[in-house]
């Protein structure tokens, strides 16, 4: 037999697949970096709901994500943080003041439904999830 023959060419691209799957491995991993297949958790920006006048027919967008400097509305956070999360959109049926929940435990989002009361967000660190 020959001794030392070269490399085949069935070993080339052999090697030539793991090195494109090793960099698809990569680029998969820094979209999973970004874009997480699990959200990060809300997290209680507040311990008591702010009160606001909502406008008629205007379109709000709630923090979700607890993150926000606005609350109770998104400031953009939740993207630069890299959360998974998204605000709440929502529009005002009827100009009036309402009290918008900053706990992010409420059942009712994104309206205030006295969960911040509870012992469990009570007990809680203001900026850690529940």
């Amino acid at each position: 037999g020959s001794v030392g023959a070269p490399l085949r060419p069935a070993a080339w691209s052999c090697l030539h697949t793991f090195q494109k799957l090793n960099q698809r491995r990569y680029i998969s991993s820094w979209l999973t970096r970004w874009f997480h297949k699990t959200p990060a958790k809300s997290v209680v920006a507040q311990k008591t709901p702010i009160k606001v006048e909502l406008v008629a027919g205007k379109t709000y967008r709630w923090c979700v994500c607890g993150r926000s400097k606005k609350q109770p509305f998104c400031d953009g956070s939740h993207f630069f943080q890299r959360t998974g999360l998204s605000p709440l959109k929502f529009k005002a049926q009827e100009t009036r003041t309402v009290a918008l929940c900053t706990c992010k435990a409420t059942q009712k989002a994104p309206y205030c439904d006295g969960t911040h009361r509870s012992e469990r967000v009570q007990k809680a660190e203001v900026g850690s999830p529940l």
